[in-house]
C-alpha cells in the first residue's frame, strides 16, 4: 500500500494529509490530541476500496497551530475542508472519532451536498443547553491553560489516565506506544487553542439539526463507554437515516481496541450504501 504524505495551504492554514487507495473519497477525522497517523493500522482495509484522505486537524501533529483561537473554531475548519473537498471536486464519506466525529456532523448539517455518508465513532452533536456550554468552556479554559504551563508530557501523563481511556491500557505496547508518542508530538498552543476553539463547550449545539441530516449515518460507540452509549441511542432516534452499531468489549476509542469489528461496521455500511447507488 503507497501512501502519499503532502501539505496543503487552505485559507491561509498549511494541512498535512496522507493518501492511499483508489475509488470514492472516504475522509478520516481524527480525535482531540490525535492525528492523521492514528489512522494507519486501519488503511490497508479501508484503502482496499476507498480513497482514503486523513487530516491532521488545526494544532494537532504536523498541521499549522495558529495563535489564534478563533481559527480553530468549526466553522472555519469545516470551511477548509469543503475547500479540499472542492480542489479534489468529489463529495466523499465522512468518519470521525470524538472531535473529529464532532467536526464532521458540523459539515453534514452545514454543508450537505459534500456529504455522501457519515461513520460517527464515539461522537456527540454538543451540548443541549447554553448552561452545559458555559460550564464546559470554563473547564476547557482552565485545561488549556494547564497544557500552556505545565507543556504536553505532564498533560499527556493526565489525559492518559482518564476513564474514558480505560480500555486503551488493554492493548499490546506495539499500539500503546506509537499512540503515546503522537500526543507527545502535538503542539501545546495548539492543543490549547483546539479546546478554545473546538472545544466541546465552544461548539454549537446540534442537537436540534439532526432531524435535518439527509446522508445515511452510522453510530459507533463501544458498549463499556457507557456515557457514550446513552448519548448514541438517543443520537439514532433523532437522526433519520441512521444505524447504531453497539462493538462489545470496546470503550471510547473502539477503533483501536477492537479493530477489526470495527473495520467491520464500516465496510458493511459503505458497501451496502454503494450497492444502492448502483
Amino acid at each position: 500500500m503507497n501512501v502519499t504524505t503532502t501539505n496543503e495551504v487552505i485559507n491561509g492554514l498549511r494541512y498535512a494529509i496522507e493518501e492511499a487507495g483508489d475509488g470514492e473519497p472516504l475522509l478520516l477525522l481524527h480525535g482531540f490530541t490525535g492525528r492523521a497517523a492514528n489512522w494507519r493500522p486501519l488503511l490497508p482495509r479501508l484503502a482496499e476500496r476507498w480513497r482514503v484522505i486523513a487530516i491532521d486537524l488545526p494544532g494537532h501533529g504536523d498541521s499549522d497551530a495558529p495563535a489564534d483561537a478563533a481559527r480553530y473554531e468549526m466553522p472555519r475548519v469545516a470551511a477548509d475542508l469543503v475547500e479540499l473537498l472542492t480542489r479534489r471536486a468529489a463529495p466523499a464519506h465522512w468518519l470521525g472519532y470524538s472531535m473529529g466525529g464532532r467536526l464532521a456532523l458540523y459539515v453534514a448539517v452545514h454543508h450537505p451536498g459534500l456529504v455522501r455518508s457519515l461513520v460517527l465513532e464515539s461522537t456527540s452533536p454538543g451540548l443541549a443547553t447554553a448552561a452545559e456550554r458555559q460550564a464546559r468552556r470554563a473547564a476547557d479554559e482552565a485545561l488549556a491553560a494547564r497544557i500552556e504551563r505545565d507543556g504536553i508530557p505532564a498533560f499527556v501523563a493526565q489525559w492518559e489516565q482518564l476513564p474514558l481511556f480505560a480500555g486503551l491500557a488493554r492493548l499490546p505496547e506495539e499500539v500503546r506506544t506509537p499512540l503515546h508518542d503522537q500526543r507527545l508530538n502535538n503542539n501545546p498552543i495548539g492543543l490549547a487553542n483546539s479546546l478554545r476553539g473546538m472545544g466541546t463547550g465552544a461548539q454549537p449545539s446540534l442537537w436540534p439539526c439532526l432531524s435535518d441530516i439527509t446522508a445515511s449515518v452510522l453510530l459507533i460507540a463501544g458498549a463499556l463507554d457507557e456515557k457514550f452509549t446513552a448519548l448514541n441511542e438517543r443520537m439514532a432516534a433523532a437522526v433519520p437515516d441512521a444505524t447504531l452499531r453497539l462493538i462489545a468489549d470496546a470503550g471510547h476509542t473502539v477503533h483501536l481496541e477492537q479493530p477489526v469489528r470495527f473495520l467491520d461496521c464500516v465496510d458493511d455500511f459503505l458497501l451496502q450504501l454503494h450497492e444502492e447507488e448502483g
